[in-house]
């Protein structure tokens, strides 16, 4: 089990209230709260990041998993990729990760 560490949080009286009108242990509203916040902000963030893809990651995209696996020795290339799983996708410049073939 995890460790815990205690944190002084200053928050406004009617928040407060509010809490223990719906929860009896503060600790573990404010726990679910502050990690469905972090969940929150990690989709954002993964959203930006498909929207807006490193330079690299554009770079990789054009050239293809095919291209780029060559590069490996075959038995890396294979224990990489399950090319029966999953769904084509390819990148459009303006629009993102988009189903289909190119």
């Amino acid at each position: 089990m995890p460790g815990v560490e205690r944190v002084t949080v200053s928050l406004p009286d009617e928040l407060v209230r509010d809490i223990d009108r719906r929860e009896k242990n503060r600790s573990k509203f404010v726990v679910e709260a502050v990690r469905r916040e972090l969940d929150r902000r990690r989709r954002a963030e993964l959203g930006r990041s498909l929207q807006n893809p490193h330079p690299e990651s554009t770079e990789l995209a054009e050239q293809g998993l095919e291209e780029w696996t060559r590069e490996f020795p075959e038995e890396d290339a294979a224990a990489l990729v399950d090319n029966s799983a999953g769904k084509p996708v390819r990148w459009v410049a303006g629009e993102g990760w988009v189903d289909g073939p190119e």
